[in-house]
């Protein structure tokens, strides 16, 4: 599909409380197609909350669960993106991301960068994960990622360079700092971040944040889609729970490679060399301080 109605469904969930989120997908998701979405995201742990902490285990979800079968069988008539804890095989918990297509789970993706500082406590309760893959949907080649993932650039970098025209970010981001605007600080670095990504690897940049309090903690919202000449095609109101929509047009990527071929001209090779020459040079200085060496 070259266009697209690209959605982003901007809630609340309930924390831990798997029912109640799971009929607030249901609703949102009828509301959608009414409205021709054909691609819908929910933020991180849209299923579940954010501030799990021990609920981590009793909230988990395998990909066969019973309990994503609505989900799925909605996804035959709209891709669907939600935010869940997975347990893996061995009983691990991961912060993940599904993203359903025609009745599947097609893609699953794991957070690897876990915020464990400030108010953040991820580490103690989930794995990390290990992989940035672009995959392929109807909508063309997008990649996943949660949150703190896109705060180092080389994960969009890599899911670029992986064919991904879309990369789709699904956030739980607390306010923190204020602005002399009465704006929050981390809403004005993740729109600069957003911006900047979309128009450096020219691509179509989807950011869906969360609402609400928890623990405390205010969530901001301000969920929006960035083309890839950077410039915002919606956005979403901060503090408030908003269904909102956009036309998505792929070949608009096609033209900003052309125009502006930054991803045709990296140098690949010449990142490879240089990060194993940096990693080398760290490992010497680690076994040099672990002989006691100065």
């Amino acid at each position: 599909m070259e266009k697209f109605t690209l959605g982003i469904a901007q809630v609340c969930p309930a924390l831990g409380d798997l029912d109640r989120n799971l009929a607030l997908h249901d609703k949102i998701l009828r509301e959608a197609a009414r409205q021709g979405v054909d691609l819908l995201l929910f933020p991180e742990l849209s299923l579940t909350g954010y501030f799990l902490k021990d609920m981590v285990p009793s909230v988990a979800l395998t990909p066969r669960d019973p309990r994503l079968n609505a989900l799925k069988e909605m996804s035959r008539e709209m891709a669907i993106v939600v935010g869940l804890v997975e347990e893996s095989s061995d009983h691990r918990f991961f912060n993940a991301a599904a993203y359903l297509e025609d009745g599947k789970i097609r893609h699953l993706h794991r957070k690897f960068y876990l915020p464990t500082y400030g108010i953040f406590d991820e580490r103690r309760y989930f794995a990390q994960g290990e992989t940035v893959r672009a995959f392929d949907t109807r909508f063309g080649r997008m990649a996943l990622t949660i949150c703190e993932d896109l705060w180092h650039p080389a994960v969009p970098y890599i899911a670029a360079l992986d064919g991904a025209e879309l990369i789709l970010c699904i956030s739980a981001s607390p306010g923190r700092g204020l602005l002399p605007e009465g704006t929050f600080a981390n809403a004005a670095a993740w729109e600069h971040l957003n911006r900047t990504y979309a128009r450096l690897f020219t691509c179509v940049l989807c950011y869906c944040n969360r609402v609400g309090y928890e623990d405390g903690a205010c969530f901001w919202g301000g969920s929006e889609v960035i083309g890839p000449t950077g410039d915002v095609l919606l956005k979403a109101p901060q503090l408030e729970e908003q269904l909102l929509h956009v036309a998505v047009d792929r070949r608009e990527v096609r033209r900003e490679r052309i125009a502006n071929p930054l991803l045709r001209d990296e140098r690949l090779d010449l990142t490879v060399r240089e990060l194993q020459r940096i990693t080398r040079e760290l490992q010497r200085i680690l076994r040099l301080r672990a002989e006691g060496t100065p």
